[in-house]
């Protein structure tokens, strides 16, 4: 266990990262719900035990874990669409203020517009069923990535890039050196925030206008009346949510070990 105890603390897995309040919450709920499948329908509070077969039942066949895998690669996709065109936005408004004049009402405008306006819109506007997905994440997380990574290459030390600039470094070793340390916190900040917002967003369009995927199982218990199936759906995208959150903390502490641990919440 000692030899393990390194590599378990960088994976955000250590004794200092594993809150007992935490465990004791989950517990509570689970025993709350445990209690209350004794006095409600099992179509309103399903057993324990009943979740616990639905949910190993999703991975003892092929086609569910596809379809979950489905929905994975489309939450991915789309925060990579939005990551990538939030960034230019970003980097155009802080080089230009006349951009970023035009730019930010329209992010600010998208911002305002409910994720099930976008279904509606993208089920109008496009025939094909991914695209219309990966329309709705972009356009939902735009401008969550566009501020965030905006905020951070305006705090950029103004006496820093002058220290910088005295060393007449080129374009490259500028952006390695100053640009790239100063916004990845603001980056990585911006993809936590996105993830469980793109999760919900792509269950939402993969109910609505989807034939595969988390959501349109969602759909389908919720035809039957299955509550255990659909807690059991619920749980694969959590699960799936709480990994990649994981895997954003494991990297935020590889990438920024320079930073001091306070800076770091470490």
């Amino acid at each position: 266990m000692t030899a393990l105890s390194p590599a378990l603390r960088r994976l955000g897995l250590g004794p200092g990262k594993i809150r007992i309040e935490g465990v004791v919450a989950i517990v509570g709920l689970a025993v709350a719900w445990q209690i209350a499948s004794y006095f409600f329908p099992a179509f309103l509070f399903p057993s324990l035990p009943a979740i616990a077969v639905r949910f190993v039942a999703i991975f003892a066949q092929a086609g569910p874990p596809l379809e979950a895998a489905a929905t994975f690669a489309r939450i991915l996709g789309g925060l990579t669409g939005a990551f990538l065109l939030g960034s230019l936005l970003a980097f155009l408004m802080g080089r230009s203020d006349r951009v970023y004049r035009y730019i930010f009402p329209l992010l600010n405008f998208d911002q305002g517009i409910p994720a099930l306006s976008w279904v509606v819109i993208s089920i109008i506007w496009f025939k094909g069923i991914e695209f219309r997905i990966f329309f709705i994440i972009v356009m939902t997380t735009l401008p969550a990535f566009s501020f965030q990574v905006l905020d951070a290459y305006r705090s950029m030390s103004k006496d820093l890039m002058e220290m910088t600039l005295s060393f007449r470094p080129g374009r490259l070793d500028r952006l390695r050196v100053l640009v790239l340390p100063t916004v990845l916190p603001g980056i990585l900040t911006a993809w936590k925030v996105n993830l469980g917002s793109a999760s919900r967003v792509a269950v939402v369009a993969e109910l609505v206008g989807a034939t595969g995927g988390i959501g349109y199982e969602l759909l389908q218990q919720q035809q039957l009346f299955d509550m255990a199936g659909a807690i059991a759906w619920t749980i694969v995208l959590v699960i799936f949510v709480l990994v990649m959150q994981r895997i954003l903390t494991f990297l935020e502490t590889r990438l920024l070990r320079y930073r001091p641990a306070a800076e770091r919440g470490l």
